[in-house]
């Protein structure tokens, strides 16, 4: 089914671009959730008309996350964890800790976006990656600490 798509769809397409996908998918997912429309010949004009409005709502969209970015990239967030002898942590720092202490500082960044290849075992400054658009990734400071 050849489909245009509306949204940015994560692992397949951003708005506007003309994607080939299965039937099911199309009909019982994308079409539904108005992620996409069907790309018949009427839609495809429509679309190279709105285009152009695609274009100016995804640059609004990536100047609004850059103002984002610079915010984060401003933040350098402490982590407090217990430590043991030898300042060996206990557990470990994960994504959803890094999502919670930002949400504390009334930022709004989902926990998946985050890009942790493992999690932080190890105390003092690291810096994790945080993909706010497909070509926006911001990067935040974070400083593990031993727990007073």
């Amino acid at each position: 089914m050849k489909i245009i798509l509306k949204e940015n769809v994560e692992n397949l397409g951003d708005m506007g671009d003309t994607v080939i996908v299965a039937d099911g998918y199309g009909r019982n997912f994308l079409l539904p959730k108005n992620l996409a429309i069907p790309a018949s010949k009427t839609n495809i004009k429509l679309v190279e008309h709105e285009k152009k409005l695609i274009e100016k709502r995804k640059e609004k969209l990536i100047s609004g996350f850059d103002d984002l970015k610079k915010k984060l990239e401003a933040l350098s967030i402490s982590i407090p964890v217990k430590v043991g002898e030898y300042e060996k942590m206990f557990g470990s720092i994960t994504s959803i800790d890094i999502a919670e202490k930002i949400k504390e500082l009334d930022f709004n960044v989902d926990r998946k976006t985050i890009m942790l290849v493992e999690p932080i075992k190890d105390l003092g400054m690291h810096t994790v990656k945080i993909k706010l658009h497909s070509e926006v990734i911001a990067e935040l400071h974070v400083n593990v600490i031993p727990e007073v």
